[in-house]
């Protein structure tokens, strides 16, 4: 839908029953609230019927509940502070069992991103990353985990890989300065997004390098100036951004990357192997220890 919800239901006040009044009234005022409740507790928070909170969310154009609530979600999963963050996540977990909670919640990522990832543009992105010149790879923030994991082993694999380092923006252009049409930029970027990997792609975007973003939706900042958007799932768990679905297609692309150059990565761990345990880099477990 196009419009943002809070218009819609600006809009739809007055044709909106006593009941829906209720509702419409409790998502205006505590919207970051009323976006990860179900319709059940949403219902009882403003003392009407679960029916009512699902004839509401059709009444706004909806296909249903889960629909409206995914919109109000996407809506705000900017504008979260740290602190709403805090409060979201203790109206979330009540007094449930947090380490079940927040597993089932990372398994639902998962389930829910296999179903919305682009295989054609996974695809595509495996290509021309094997295609590259010189692979750069930026994340900042809590994506830069995800960022180091992935250069961790494309630096195992390949020899032209730049993982871009950086506190400022001045350093991260100076990293970049010889990017071209022959090169691929990965970025990746979660909610709250960062404006750094933002203005680093769309610099790469328009030096024609092939631009490969990974993130949370099409709409993200970050998706505006990519030539491949993979869809990853991600969650506001307390100030912890839940990045299982992310990290597990970052997987995905490492394994396809390596299965497409099975003969040179072979070589190269042969290689590896035998100066790790020249230079005891692992320590060696016996067998039955």
């Amino acid at each position: 839908m196009t419009n943002d919800i809070l218009t819609l239901i600006q809009n739809g006040m007055s044709r909106f029953s006593k009941g829906q009044k209720l509702i419409a009234n409790y998502i205006m005022n505590s919207y970051d609230k009323a976006a990860f409740m179900t319709a059940s507790k949403l219902g009882k928070t403003v003392n009407v019927s679960e029916s009512t909170v699902v004839r509401f969310a059709v009444e706004l154009g909806y296909d249903g509940y889960p629909a409206m609530q995914r919109a109000l979600q996407e809506m705000i999963r900017n504008k979260l502070t740290s602190v709403q963050r805090i409060e979201v996540a203790n109206n979330r977990f009540g007094n449930q069992e947090i380490l079940s909670m927040v597993l089932q919640s990372d398994i639902e990522k998962i389930r829910t991103t296999l179903e919305e990832v682009d295989k054609t543009a996974f695809q595509a992105a495996v290509d021309d990353i094997l295609r590259a010149r010189t692979i750069y790879i930026l994340g900042v923030r809590s994506s830069a985990s995800i960022a180091s994991f992935l250069s961790f082993y494309f630096n195992l694999m390949f020899d032209n890989v730049k993982h871009i380092h950086t506190s400022s923006n001045a350093e991260m252009f100076e990293q970049m300065v010889r990017i071209s049409k022959e090169d691929v930029v990965i970025g990746i970027s979660f909610p709250r997004y960062s404006s750094r990997t933002v203005k680093a792609m769309k610099f790469a975007y328009d030096r024609g390098a092939t631009v490969i973003a990974l993130t949370d939706s099409m709409s993200a900042p970050i998706a505006e100036n990519a030539t491949h958007t993979l869809i990853a799932m991600s969650d506001m768990v307390s100030l912890v951004d839940s990045l299982v679905a992310p990290l597990s297609v970052v997987n995905a692309l490492i394994v396809a990357c390596s299965y497409k150059t099975e003969k040179e990565i072979s070589e190269t761990f042969s290689n590896l192997e035998t100066i790790w345990d020249e230079y005891g880099v692992y320590e060696k477990v016996e067998d039955g220890v």
